[in-house]
């Protein structure tokens, strides 16, 4: 599993990667669609591919003459299973441990009052 885990994060880790997969989210799409948006050559978006394909995020088929990309919609269910582990924790309050933060922080700074 943790294998798994590193190429599906390694994966998601590159924004190229991210939003070829959101291209994705609407339709399969041939390997010529996905790169036409991108301001790199065929050869740099298969090497995306590549790697969306081996943390098993996309597969990828031909069809005739043409390559084209699909999302593989059970593929992250491993990663949210482990990112649902944390979500057993309250979200921090970042503002009151802030304003907390800032009173400690100011009792610390004053001088201790004279002793009598």
């Amino acid at each position: 599993m943790t294998h798994d885990l590193d190429q599906i994060f390694a994966a998601l880790a590159d924004p190229t990667r991210r939003a070829i997969l959101t291209m994705l989210l609407e339709d399969d799409m041939a390997v010529t669609d996905v790169a036409e948006p991108f301001q790199m050559s065929l050869a740099a978006i298969s090497k995306h591919l590549t790697i969306l394909t081996r943390a098993g995020l996309i597969a990828q088929e031909k069809r005739g003459r043409v390559k084209w990309c699909k999302l593989e919609p059970d593929a992250m269910r491993t990663a949210s299973v482990w990112m649902q582990g944390f979500g057993q924790f309250e979200p921090v309050n970042l503002d009151a441990f802030e304003r907390f933060l800032a009173i400690e922080l100011d009792n610390d700074a004053q001088p201790d009052p004279p002793e009598r």
